[in-house]
């Protein structure tokens, strides 16, 4: 059960951004005088829909987007160059500008979307974008600044018995007693300093540590109120080299790199730590990179995630997922049956998720593609340049920039797009990516 309700929370609130990003278009675009005949979240079959004065909102079977239409966002024939040629692209386009031109009203042709000047159109069409943006920042502002982030302390929650072997944490009758253990450190301690050197976080004792193996440090702990010396000599361990984003890094003859450092055998206790608030948007500015990078790397992630579904692989773990996978998370969180994961953890983590989610929607839609937001933004600084350059030459203003020509691209793009789609919920099915 608490699965269920894991994938229907992230559902709600996927559909809740989804229509807010579609109050992102139309909420300007109303401002501006454009005409929008229809505001939906989903697509496919009506579920619900109730008329404005002239607005259609409603809801459809399938939650996986929404739209809203703006009236007169293809140019009629009169006001841009005729379209050459009998092939199939030029029947696309002449039906799509003839389908567009009956949706203005008689004397209307003012509230068209073409008309709009291209700044206000760069307004309305990245509305929905930047919607989704904000979400993320107030999600991850939430979350860090009123619920906190599990943050190591300086006390001290378990201490090891051993010196366990490189990539174990099993100890065995073989395996050296632990220095934290042989130097009389209990639960509950508090490290003050190391060899004088004030200690103010948990990173700051294991760096200093890990950097003197074999060497007898001076550590004072505070136990019971009071303070305590003790001499402990942190043993020298192999482990393995991490890169940044966490992997372990291989040499050049394919092997693991390894290298020596100081071990003490002490487990830090975590606690939730509230964050400024400034740390959400600064979270938002690293997860947005990161984003960008998975987004550029897209057609090589999907590639991998179609081969493991064919099983010629194994799905990574940091595997681009879709909504299938995205859902399976979000009801793995709620489900899961670990000891100390609290509700408020469960709901922090499927807020961090939805957010995460409201990122990679502000990044796709940004990508300069019609059918995407990004496409008609560019189409509209596109315009913004030819008529500067017209004004500077001293030339009248030149013709609206065609949307309708975009349109095979836009249907090409579409059809990659849904191929993708297909894969990852196909992946997601038969390979998917857990947290369990």
């Amino acid at each position: 059960m608490e699965y269920v309700i894991g994938v229907v929370v992230l559902v709600v609130g996927l559909l809740a951004s989804i229509g807010l990003h579609e109050l992102g278009h139309m909420i300007p675009a109303k401002r501006f005088g454009v005409r929008v005949s229809e505001y939906f979240v989903g697509f496919g079959p009506k579920v619900w829909s109730r008329r404005g004065k002239e607005t259609e909102y409603g809801v459809k079977a399938i939650p996986l987007g929404g739209y809203v239409r703006l009236v007169g966002m293809v140019p009629p024939a009169d006001a841009v160059r005729p379209v050459t040629g009998r092939g199939w692209a030029s029947r696309l386009i002449e039906d799509v500008r003839a389908q567009a031109s009956e949706e203005i009203h008689e004397g209307e042709d003012h509230r068209a979307f073409y008309r709009l000047t291209w700044w206000r159109k760069v307004i309305v069409m990245a509305g929905g974008p930047v919607v989704n943006l904000i979400i993320a920042i107030v999600i991850f502002t939430g979350v860090l600044s009123l619920y906190g982030t599990p943050t190591q302390t300086l006390t001290v929650s378990g201490v090891l018995e051993c010196v366990p072997a490189a990539g174990s944490t099993e100890c065995t009758d073989e395996d050296p007693v632990a220095p934290a253990a042989a130097a009389g450190l209990e639960e509950g301690d508090t490290f003050v300093s190391a060899d004088g050197v004030a200690l103010e976080s948990w990173s700051d004792l294991t760096g200093y540590v890990s950097e003197r193996p074999g060497e007898p440090l001076a550590l004072v702990v505070e136990r019971d109120g009071e303070r305590v010396d003790l001499s402990l000599t942190p043993a020298t361990r192999t482990a393995y080299v991490y890169d940044e984003a966490g992997d372990v890094v291989i040499g050049a003859d394919g092997e693991p790199l390894t290298e020596e450092i100081g071990y003490m055998g002490v487990w830090s206790e975590v606690v939730n730590a509230r964050q400024p608030l400034w740390a959400g948007a600064a979270l938002t500015g690293d997860y947005l990179v990161q984003t960008v990078q998975v987004v550029a790397d897209l057609p090589a992630q999907v590639y991998h995630a179609g081969r493991a579904a064919l099983g010629l692989e194994e799905r990574s773990l940091d595997s681009v997922i879709g909504v299938v996978g995205v859902g399976r998370i979000s009801g793995e969180i709620a489900s899961a049956d670990v000891e100390g994961y609290t509700l408020g953890a469960r709901l922090a983590d499927m807020l961090m998720l939805l957010g995460g989610l409201n990122l990679a929607l502000f990044v796709f839609n940004m990508i300069p593609l019609v059918p995407l937001d990004g496409g008609h933004i560019a189409s509209a600084l596109w315009q913004g340049i030819k008529n500067g350059w017209a004004r500077v030459r001293g030339l009248a203003a030149p013709r609206p920039v065609d949307v309708a020509r975009m349109m095979p691209v836009a249907y090409g793009v579409f059809a990659v797009l849904l191929i993708m789609g297909a894969v990852l919920i196909y992946a997601d099915i038969v390979a998917p990516v857990t947290v369990a």
